[in-house]
């Protein structure tokens, strides 16, 4: 017998275009072997998901910068298809932010945590959440929002270089600009000439100063707030293994008890009175130790399923049961356990392990979509290294690793109490197509 209400479908929205998000297959997985019809409002065209065997129906998602009212009537119309309430659970930071400023609308057909409507949005935003960690003393780098491109390169002489520059909102970025939502920048010229883009951007620029990456320095944490508030499910992990290296999302992670990185993320939930899904980011400073929250992203991380406990929850069971008024199961952490994305680290895919391991793609009672996956990565990489040879210049020197926090204003002040930094998106990944979407879970950090 499931512990689901299997009698309340699931409903996985995915604005933001990328067809090897893994962790929106995850989802429907994870949800459908539980007994959930799952549905998923994505662009799926090519994508490894609609494989998927644990997937009842593909929906059309929002068009390229559709307003919130576009946005309602498609998620009500998709409603009105499945017939009965669902649990709404949004896989990007665009559809969490959409969601939750239209939670009013979108009830009773949709079940939704409950809190301000702001909140996802204003931790979303790299420049608010600078101010939101400085009041709960959680850690987080020197941040600069300049104000003018004078301003700009007074905060990267303060900084030094290199710097991390960061857009606010990195989910408003219009595909195809080539705009990234984060950059390592080395000079003056490229601070003046980021800055110039501010409008084109769609939110502010901040300026940070740079953390270096390192061994044992990138944790996170995944949760779920249950309506009274309390976190379940989830854990705190490492990242072994990060793509593109040093700076990108987790292509090897592994389950590590983390008493200061769970306490830091469950102060800051509760002092912000968070409900639902949450998925923070770390880099511990190799100077000081401390834990620098990177980023706060306001739904499940692409890694979710590494916190998978005995009892088989993780956090997107958690919320269908909690906003299905379930008990949720006391299940035992699993320490040790460890998660893989094959495309992006196929050795560690392919070595034999004794521990625990779950693979992002490859499931032996789902093998179709992984199939589609390597089919579809492969022609990927070949159409990428096509046109690499077929460039007549070289291109850019790929980033080693880039990092941000946020600390304050320039001027009138600078937020320097804490230090946690941030990590986000970003486009432009090998495997990612360019006009595709962000890649999840891109990092950079300060200290």
């Amino acid at each position: 017998m499931s512990l689901l209400d299997t009698r309340v479908p699931a409903v996985l929205l995915r604005i933001d275009r990328n067809p090897f998000h893994h962790g929106t297959l995850g989802a429907a997985r994870s949800l459908g072997r539980a007994g959930a019809d799952v549905h998923v409002v994505a662009e799926m065209t090519g994508s490894p998901i609609r494989k998927s065997r644990h997937v009842q129906r593909l929906h059309p998602p929002p068009a390229p910068g559709a307003s919130p009212e576009e946005i309602v009537a498609l998620l009500l119309r998709v409603a009105a298809r499945i017939e009965r309430p669902a649990v709404l659970i949004p896989m990007d930071d665009a559809g969490a932010v959409a969601v939750s400023r239209l939670r009013t609308e979108l009830t009773p057909a949709y079940l939704l945590p409950q809190q301000s409507p702001t909140l996802p949005e204003r931790v979303a935003d790299k420049s608010e959440l600078a101010q939101m960690c400085a009041a709960a003393d959680v850690a987080h780098p020197c941040t600069f929002v300049p104000e003018s491109a004078e301003q700009a390169l007074s905060a990267a002489r303060r900084l030094g270089f290199p710097l991390v520059a960061k857009w606010s909102r990195p989910w408003l970025l219009p595909p195809g600009s080539g705009l990234r939502s984060t950059s390592v920048l080395r000079s003056a010229q490229e601070v003046r000439e980021l800055y110039l883009r501010r409008e084109e951007a769609g939110s502010r620029l901040l300026l940070q100063e740079f953390l270096p990456p390192g061994d044992d320095r990138d944790w996170f944490f995944h949760g779920y707030a249950d309506r009274s508030g309390v976190m379940r499910a989830g854990g705190t992990g490492r990242k072994l293994s990060a793509w593109p290296r040093g700076a990108g999302l987790t292509a090897v992670g592994e389950w590590v008890p983390n008493a200061t990185v769970r306490e830091q993320s469950e102060r800051l939930a509760e002092r912000l009175g968070y409900r639902g899904i949450l998925d923070l980011d770390y880099r511990r400073c190799g100077t000081t130790g401390r834990y620098h929250l990177l980023d706060f992203n306001p739904r499940p991380g692409a890694q979710f399923r590494l916190f998978t406990d005995t009892a088989g929850l993780d956090v997107v069971r958690a919320q269908h049961l909690d906003l299905t008024y379930r008990p949720l199961p006391e299940g035992e952490a699993r320490p040790g356990r460890a998660f893989v994305v094959e495309n992006y680290a196929p050795l560690s895919a392919l070595r034999r392990v004794r521990t625990d391991r779950e693979l992002a793609w490859y499931a032996g009672d789902d093998a179709a979509a992984g199939r589609a996956m390597w089919a579809l990565w492969c022609a990927h990489v070949t159409r990428r290294l096509w046109g690499r040879l077929r460039r007549t210049g070289p291109g850019p020197a790929p980033e080693a690793g880039f990092g941000a926090g946020a600390c304050g204003e320039v001027p009138p002040r600078v937020i320097r109490r804490g230090a946690v930094r941030e990590g986000s998106p970003q486009t432009g990944l090998p495997g990612v197509p360019e006009a595709g979407g962000h890649a999840d879970d891109e990092k950079a950090g300060s200290c």
